[in-house]
C-alpha cells in the first residue's frame, strides 16, 4: 500500500535469493517467475476455463515454525525473501499492465503510520457504532464531495464506500429491487457480469438489451421490450463506461424512453459508472450524469480511475429510498443498509487523501491526458495496419485480439472472442504505449509472415470502418 510503482520503473534494490522451496522440491531462483506464476492449460492456442476444478498446482506454503526458529531467526529471513521476490514480480507484472482499468501511479507513503490499525466502518457510514476505531470522519466527507460531484444535496443522500465495483452495482440494483419489488431488471447486453450476478442473486427477472457496434445500448431495442412488459416497473441499469468497448449509454435518451411510453414515476435508474463515472464530468462534450435528472443510483470503483491500492468504490443512492433496506443492529448500536457488515476503514482514507491532493482541476488534467493518450494510440495502431476502434468518449481502445496467448499475458489483455482492449489510464504514458504497439507490431510480422494465417476480421465487433482485416483493408 505504500510507495509508488507507477509504470513499473521503480528501483528494485538487490532482491535476495529464495530459499523456500517452490512445491516441487527447488528454490526458485530470483530471476524465475514466482511458482504462482503457473502457465495456464490451452486449447487451440487460447486459455482453458474450467470450472469446479481446483486449478493450482503450486503455492507459497505455509508450515509451522521450527522450535528453534525465534533463535535463530531463520523463518524470518526466508519469509523475507520470497517478500521480496514476489515484490519484483509485481514491479514487473505492473511494467507490462496495459488491459484493465487501474490506475498504478500512486504515492502513499503518507499513509503507512495508519497501517498499524484495524480500522473498520461497520454498520451505517452516518450513525457512529460501539466500535471506535473507524474512519467514518474520512468517510463522509468523502461521500459529500462525490454527492456534489453528481449535484445532490448533503441532506437528500445516502451513500457508503463499498468494497468494490461489483458490490456498488448489487447495492444499487438491491434499492431498485426494494423500490419496486415487482419490476423487472433492463441491462444492455455489455453490462458488466455483476449486473446480471445481482439478477441471479435477488432472483429477478432480467431482460437483455441489445447495443449498437459502439456498445452503447440500443434505445430501439430497449423500447420494444419495455411494451412487452408494460404492466411491471422497470428498473434500468446504465452503463457510463461498457467493460469491454468503454461505451456509454445515452441517459437522456433512455429517460426519455420510459417517460414517452407511460413509465413516469414506474422506473429506477442505477447508472455504473466504474471507471467513466468518474472521467465523464470533465469531458466538456458529454452529457451530465446527475441527480437533477431521474436516476436512483450511481457507483463508481475508488480502485480504478482515482487510483485507491486497494478495491473499493462509492455507491451514493437517494435518502427517500433508503429506509425500505435499513434495520436497526443492536449488537453494533447502529443502523445498517450496506450489503457487507465489516467495511474497510483503511479505503475511505485512501479516497479522501487522493481527493485532497488532486481535485476537480487535478482529475481533469488526468482525464485530458488519457483521452489524448487513447487517440493516440488508436492512430499508431492504425498507422501500422492494426484496426482499433476509440468511442467518443472513453479511453478504451479496442483492436483485433494477438494471436499469441502469451502475448496476451504479458500486456495482461482483456480479450472476448476476436478483440481485446488497452484501457489508457493515468499511469499509461506514451513511452509505455509506443513500447506496447513496437511489440505487437514485431510479433504480427512473426504470426502472420507465411500468409497463410491472416488477421482476424473484427468487423463484427467494431464495424467495417474499422476493421483492417483482408476483407476490411482500405
Amino acid at each position: 500500500m505504500v510507495g509508488s510503482v507507477g509504470n513499473g520503473t521503480a528501483d528494485l534494490g538487490a532482491a535476495p535469493e529464495v530459499s523456500l522451496a517452490n512445491g516441487n522440491g527447488k528454490a526458485p531462483h530470483p530471476e524465475e517467475a514466482l511458482p504462482m506464476e503457473m502457465e495456464p492449460e490451452m486449447v487451440e492456442g487460447k486459455r482453458e476455463v474450467v470450472m469446479g476444478r481446483n486449478m493450482h498446482t503450486t503455492c507459497f506454503a505455509v508450515k509451522e515454525p521450527d522450535a528453534d526458529d525465534e533463535e535463530t531467526g531463520e523463518r524470518e529471513a526466508t519469509m523475507a525473501s520470497v517478500l521480496a521476490l514476489y515484490r519484483r514480480s509485481l514491479v514487473e507484472r505492473t511494467k507490462h499492465h496495459l488491459g484493465y482499468p487501474y490506475n498504478l501511479d500512486f504515492d502513499y507513503g503518507a499513509l503507512a503510520q495508519l497501517q498499524h490499525f484495524s480500522i473498520n466502518n461497520l454498520g451505517d457510514p452516518f450513525i457512529e457504532s460501539n466500535y471506535g476505531v473507524h474512519s467514518r470522519q474520512f468517510e463522509v466527507g468523502v461521500l459529500d464531495w462525490f454527492a456534489r460531484l453528481w449535484e445532490l444535496e448533503k441532506d437528500e443522500y445516502w451513500g457508503y464506500i463499498t468494497n468494490c465495483g461489483t458490490e456498488g452495482n448489487l447495492h444499487g440494483i438491491l434499492v431498485g429491487r426494494e423500490v419496486f419489488p415487482d419490476g423487472i431488471l433492463y441491462a444492455s447486453r455489455e453490462s458488466h457480469y455483476s449486473v446480471f450476478k445481482a439478477a441471479r442473486m435477488y432472483r429477478m427477472e432480467c431482460v437483455k438489451v441489445d447495443t449498437h457496434i459502439s456498445g452503447e445500448i440500443d434505445c430501439s431495442d430497449f423500447e420494444r421490450k419495455l411494451m412487452q412488459n408494460k404492466d411491471k416497473p422497470a428498473i434500468i441499469n446504465v452503463n457510463i463506461g461498457t467493460t469491454v468497448k468503454g461505451a456509454v449509454d445515452d441517459l437522456d435518451l433512455v429517460i426519455k424512453t420510459l417517460e414517452e411510453n407511460g413509465f413516469q414515476n414506474r422506473f429506477y435508474i442505477h447508472c455504473d459508472g466504474a471507471l467513466f463515472g468518474l472521467m465523464i464530468p470533465f469531458v466538456k462534450k458529454a452529457a451530465k450524469v446527475t441527480f437533477k435528472k431521474p436516476i436512483g443510483s450511481v457507483s463508481v470503483s475508488g480502485h480504478k480511475f482515482v487510483g485507491c491500492p486497494m478495491p473499493c468504490g462509492v455507491q451514493i443512492t437517494r435518502l427517500e429510498h433508503i429506509n425500505a433496506l435499513s434495520s436497526n443492529v443492536e449488537y453494533l448500536a447502529s443502523r445498517d443498509a450496506t450489503i457487507m457488515g465489516s467495511r474497510n476503514g483503511h479505503a475511505p482514507i485512501f479516497l479522501w487523501y487522493t481527493l485532497n491532493r488532486k481535485g476537480y482541476r487535478g482529475f481533469q488534467k488526468e482525464v485530458q491526458k488519457c483521452l489524448r493518450n487513447a487517440h493516440y494510440l488508436k492512430d499508431r495502431l492504425n498507422a501500422a495496419g492494426i484496426g482499433a476502434m476509440l468511442n467518443e468518449l472513453s479511453s478504451t481502445v479496442v483492436f483485433e485480439r494477438p494471436k499469441d496467448e502469451e502475448f496476451v499475458r504479458r500486456w495482461q489483455l482483456a480479450c472476448e472472442g476476436n478483440i481485446a482492449h488497452v484501457v489508457v489510464m493515468p499511469s499509461v504514458n506514451i513511452d509505455k504505449l509506443d513500447y506496447f504497439v513496437r511489440e505487437l507490431v514485431e510479433k504480427r510480422a512473426v504470426w502472420y509472415k507465411d500468409g497463410i494465417c491472416q488477421p482476424p476480421c473484427i468487423a463484427r465487433d467494431v464495424g467495417q470502418d474499422s476493421c483492417f482485416c483482408s476483407l476490411h483493408k482500405k
